[in-house]
């Protein structure tokens, strides 16, 4: 049992750590890369290490970003990207077991359910993020809402049906390394 939980907390702390280096690698990078880098190791993390290594993963690195430097510029806004990414990990979460209760391995019904887990963090960040709670954060000026308040649409969707569709590629891929 020891083994076990000591192979979880290091598959999670490199998942973390993966994510981390990869967005401070990529911060001159588009927001279409980041976004679907950080988007597929959010998925590879839940994948691989399950429900709360992925949990910790989404809800860590946004902090871990803004510590260091190269998240977002507002401490307000980091809470809802860590929402967002529970959002999405707990929604996949829910695919891959249902996957494994009926031994589905329809990729098919797979990518349904991260189109779905992907359409519903971009819908709590337009909706929870840039229609309610950023025109009430104080110290932001208008320009500032706009470039925030544009990253934070559809930027969103996108980069998370991308991550979802490398997860699909990459995922087995690793899983079967794994067993080898």
């Amino acid at each position: 049992m020891k083994n076990k939980k000591l192979v979880y907390i290091t598959q999670t702390a490199v998942m973390l750590a993966l994510l981390i280096g990869v967005q401070f690698a990529t911060r001159s990078f588009s927001q279409f890369v980041t976004g679907a880098l950080v988007n597929l190791i959010l998925l590879t993390s839940v994948f691989m290490t399950g429900f709360s290594g992925g949990l910790t993963v989404a809800i860590a690195s946004p902090f871990l970003a803004f510590l260091a430097g190269f998240g977002p510029a507002f401490i307000q806004i980091v809470p809802f990207i860590a929402a967002g990414n529970a959002i999405l990990v707990s929604l996949a979460w829910v695919v891959r077991k249902r996957m494994t209760r009926f031994g589905a391995k329809d990729t098919c019904f797979a990518a349904i359910g991260l189109i779905a887990a992907s359409a519903a963090k971009f819908l709590f960040l337009w909706v929870g993020l840039v229609a309610i709670a950023l025109p009430l954060i104080p110290g932001i000026q208008e320009k500032q809402m706009e470039v925030i308040g544009a990253a934070f649409t559809w930027p969103q969707l996108v980069t998370a049906l991308i991550g979802s569709a490398l997860a699909m590629i990459i995922v087995p891929l690793l899983k079967k390394a794994i067993k080898q």
